[in-house]
């Protein structure tokens, strides 16, 4: 009886041990990132703007494909219909997407000197999703303008 007792004893202590950890790990691997540097649209706007206001804009011109068979090299170019003058131009244009790991793709900063609110580079998209354009201007305020971009992997999809 005390042998039964003994093992008895020692699997509630075991189970009571495990149980801990078991929870720690998958609290763990729900905040597991992907890379060191994932950051998320909403928090890319966030740390950009520092919580003001974004508001949609005509303004700006985004060129993106509609669909993209390699979502390795998606181009994009952004212009932005706005004077270039010492006291109002554009001061910055961010390159964003909404599903990637990290959301941020470019960050340009602009001075007047550029002459005009230009920028065209090539993205790395992950899958299927919006690419968005957020634009900062010397007065501080922010306008943003979005599009979608389907990307079909080898072409198949």
């Amino acid at each position: 009886m005390k042998r039964r007792n003994f093992i008895k004893s020692m699997m509630a202590v075991s189970a009571v041990a495990v149980t801990p950890v078991a929870l720690m790990a998958k609290d763990e691997a729900k905040a597991k990132k992907k890379g060191p540097n994932d950051l998320t649209f909403e928090a890319a706007v966030k740390a950009i703007t520092g919580g003001k206001e974004v508001k949609e804009s005509d303004k700006i011109k985004l060129t993106v494909p509609e669909i993209a068979e390699n979502g390795a090299v998606v181009p994009v170019k952004v212009e932005v219909d706005h004077p270039m003058e010492e006291a109002n131009y554009v001061k910055a244009i961010h390159v964003l997407n909404t599903k990637n790991g990290n959301a941020r793709c470019a960050d340009v900063m602009l001075t007047p000197a550029n002459g005009r609110g230009y920028f065209a580079t090539r993205v790395k998209l992950g899958s299927t999703q919006e690419v968005v354009a957020l634009v900062e201007l010397s007065d501080g305020t922010f306008i943003k303008t979005g599009k979608s971009v389907k990307v079909t992997i080898g072409g198949c999809g």
